[in-house]
């Protein structure tokens, strides 16, 4: 060898390369994870277990790590249960033993118990940890905070760690929160307010263990995968229907203290389900690797969803929960609880992609079986011409077709992704996913196995193992944000409110429920399918039904009244402004109708779109009674109400649509921009003598109606047809019909609704014609007939 020191020379660096290689593997940190609550249920079933799977998938990948178990129990009983938990740990099924065993007894050694109770237990855990990294030479990475622990406890435990336990420069905090977070928005917006105080956004992970289920974790990853099959088929005009179940046959004794405080709503269909429905529903961005393009684009799905009605839900309760209640919670025997154990719930996207299709969200506790799946199931639009026994097995077009990402449980017995092979045979990645073997007699969704391409994990993994690795490599699109997670209470609060009275629909349990809790769906109201034939536990007292009372006739402030239950009551005024608009078309070939803003046209316009198909839609100018200064997308905006529940079902010239002119020249309702003056001539030049064919109204519990208020008497009289107003509640400023143009209408009808409009009835009832201190009372018009239509809660209260 004629350089023997190049040779050398060449080795040495070698070596150092080699030696510098493991020494950077070392250099990326030391990692703690401290797990508060950890001799509780959650630590013990499954977090625990999840720990030392991140501690087997990361070992020797260059991290080390130390495990606290942390809780209120002394030190040495702490001990003693982790020890015992840390013995049942389990490796994967293809770990030899004794690779197994060696793992096991080393995170054992990195585990240890802490009492932690005060700032100054954090402090000692901090600076036992600094110890320990000095000790062994070691650089922080991070520390990783998991609250197993119920949210009260939050603030107390976020003050500490924020003032006595955040880890050193440079390195990363992790706070891991499982739910419920929060009972409604306010709460939730309240919660959300006091860990921001401790946390910056980054650092806070909220566990939907949903999230972590392999098939759910599978959605987007398999839209992304199949995007050239799927381009087409995913939206309004191939898609039937969505539906999103999760179906357990326990109940919930022992745990009827949560329960009653929750309930199935917020247990479930709250978090989980609407996390499934954002993953299906939003739209993909052109990175599903991205956290932030994922999280922004559900974030959209979540204000895209239609808000909901009581009439989008219906509620049942097993026959048993509340003797559960009485004898867990020490109720008396004349209890009976509303707290509804089933629930099914219709919802609609509101955007080109899902125009009219239904998604269903149901769960229940002491069901028929147990079983969670997502099932997009696709309209068939094919004919077969020859005999069914003729059609080719398992790929016809006349088959369903449908893609269901089985969630776990039911016959099936595991997670899987399923796909009619009469749609596409998709693409799934297949070190983690592989086809399903052949199983002779199961099927699933009325079809055998053998009709879809099936596929399952490689290796089966729990939601908390996936989650916890997740945490680790700050993979924040598998966790909710506070954004999406107030996004989500603002859409779900109002319905729960709109239920909290409501009595659930009764079950006994199991298989003998029968078709009790079978619903179908009509437009956007949803119904058992079925009557209750009798009440299976007798009330404390049986309440009128509407069925008991036939819709009243009567006379109020010397004008006809129309008083009935709500649906009935709806159902009449429906009936009575399409017969106003046939006869208006037929006599002068346009039917001109201005509604007013708010809560209470709601149902009225649902039912308008979806059952008054008789309704001459194409001969109907629509108008607006009174607007809020918003831009008209504003979700406060009266136009976007209408367009929400009415336009965007029915066929409305959009030349006859009308809204009021409150965004000009980028302002609202300037005077100076003359909008008022503008939709006064819009009316001058398109209605007849400026008389309305029907003008709806409302009546505020102040005697207000349109937006014509007691304290801005603009409008009230004089020549102004159309006036800007002054409202006590936000948003202040407002446009309106004056009361005069009002009066020219053929026919106006005010819509009362509710208990808490019973005071200003009474009231008005006895007013004479005080418009100033009472705008309802002047609403009379000079040639045209005035009718009341009021709820039995409003008119008898």
């Amino acid at each position: 060898m004629k350089h023997p020191g190049w040779w050398k020379m060449l080795t040495v660096a070698m070596c150092m390369a080699f030696v510098a290689c493991l020494q950077a593997q070392e250099l990326q940190g030391h990692v703690s994870v401290i797990l508060l609550g950890a001799t509780g249920d959650l630590a013990k079933k499954y977090l625990w277990q999840g720990l030392f799977q991140l501690y087997l998938d990361e070992v020797g990948k260059g991290y080390s790590f130390s495990f606290h178990g942390a809780a209120l129990t002394s030190t040495k009983q702490g001990q003693e249960f982790i020890t015992k938990v840390l013995e049942s740990l389990s490796c994967p099924e293809d770990m030899a033993p004794g690779r197994c065993a060696q793992l096991r007894g080393q995170f054992q050694q990195l585990s240890q118990y802490h009492r932690l109770r005060t700032s100054e237990d954090y402090m000692a855990l901090s600076k036992d940890i600094e110890a320990q990294l000095e000790h062994e030479g070691l650089r922080e990475a991070g520390r990783v905070f998991y609250f197993s622990v119920p949210p009260f406890a939050y603030a107390d435990i976020a003050r500490s760690i924020n003032s006595s336990c955040r880890p050193g420069p440079g390195a990363w905090l992790r706070v891991v929160l499982e739910k419920p977070f929060g009972h409604d928005r306010l709460s939730a917006q309240q919660l959300a307010t006091e860990l921001g105080s401790f946390f910056r956004e980054e650092e806070m992970y909220r566990v939907d263990h949903y999230l972590g289920k392999q098939a759910v974790a599978q959605i987007l990853p398999f839209r992304d995968q199949n995007r050239k099959a799927l381009d087409g088929l995913w939206n309004r005009h191939h898609v039937e229907r969505v539906e999103i179940i999760m179906k357990e046959t326990v109940d919930a004794e022992g745990r009827t203290s949560f329960y009653e405080e929750y309930g199935v709503i917020r247990d479930v269909l709250q978090n989980h389900l609407t996390e499934v429905l954002t993953l299906v529903a939003m739209e993909l961005p052109d990175n599903v690797s991205s956290p932030e393009a994922v999280l922004q684009r559900k974030l959209q799905a979540f204000r895209a969803l239609r808000g909901l009605q009581k009439d989008s839900a219906v509620l049942g309760q097993y026959q048993a929960y509340s003797e559960q209640v009485r004898r867990e919670q020490q109720k008396p025997a004349s209890f009976h609880s509303l707290t509804p154990t089933f629930a099914g719930i219709l919802v609609h996207v509101d955007n080109l992609r899902w125009e009219g299709v239904p998604f269903f969200l149901m769960s229940g506790k002491a069901l028929d079986e147990r079983v969670g799946y997502v099932r997009i199931l696709f309209r068939n639009q094919a004919y077969c011409a020859q005999n069914e026994k003729r059609w080719v097995a398992d790929q016809s077009p006349c088959l369903p077709r449908q893609i269901v990402f089985y969630i776990g449980h039911g016959e099936l017995g595991s997670p899987a992704v399923l796909v009619s092979r009469n749609l596409f045979r998709p693409a799934l990645p297949s070190e983690s996913w592989q086809e399903v073997e052949g199983r002779p007699g199961l099927h699933l969704f009325g079809r055998p196995l053998s009709d879809y391409y099936a596929y399952s994990p490689v290796r089966e993994q729990d939601a908390y193992s996936v989650l916890i690795s997740h945490i680790f490599h700050g993979r924040k699109d598998s966790f909710i944000t506070t954004e999406n997670l107030l996004a989500s209470w603002v859409f779900w609060t109002p319905l729960l409110d709109s239920l909290a009275h409501e009595v659930p629909r009764l079950y006994p349990g199991g298989a003998e429920s029968g078709h009790l809790l079978d619903f179908e769906f009509s437009g956007t109201q949803l119904r058992f399918s079925r009557p209750q034939l009798e009440q299976l536990v007798p009330g404390p007292g049986s309440a009128p039904k509407p069925s008991d009372f036939q819709v009243l006739r009567a006379k109020y402030r010397e004008s006809p009244l129309i008083s009935a239950w709500p649906d009935e009551l709806i159902a009449q005024l429906a009936a009575d402004i399409e017969a106003a608009a046939v006869w208006a078309v037929q006599r002068s070939g346009e039917f001109h109708l201005a509604l007013s803003g708010g809560s209470s046209p709601v149902p009225l316009l649902q039912q308008l779109a979806t059952r008054h198909y008789g309704l001459p839609w194409a001969h109907t100018h629509l108008w607006l009674v009174d607007e809020r200064c918003v831009p008209l997308r504003d979700p406060e905006s009266n136009f976007q109400g209408l367009q929400a529940h009415l336009l965007q079902h029915v066929r409305v010239p959009h030349y006859n649509v009308h809204p009021m002119p409150v965004h000009l020249h980028q302002r609202l309702c300037a005077e100076e921009d003359r909008g008022a003056q503008m939709y006064a001539s819009e009316i001058s030049a398109l209605v007849a003598d400026s008389s309305f064919d029907l003008v709806l109204l409302g009546m505020g519990t102040d005697g207000h109606t349109a937006s014509l208020f007691p304290q801005s008497p603009a409008g009230l009289e004089g020549t102004q047809p159309v006036v800007l107003t002054r409202s006590p509640s936000k948003p202040h400023q407002r446009m309106s019909l004056s009361l005069p143009l009002i009066n020219r209408a053929r026919k106006v009808a005010v819509l009362v609704m509710g208990r808490l409009k019973r005071e200003i009835t009474m009231l008005v009832s006895r007013v004479g014609h005080e418009p100033k201190k009472w705008p309802i009372s002047g609403v009379l018009p000079s040639s045209g007939q005035l009718v009341w239509y009021m709820d039995y809660e409003a008119f008898l209260g």
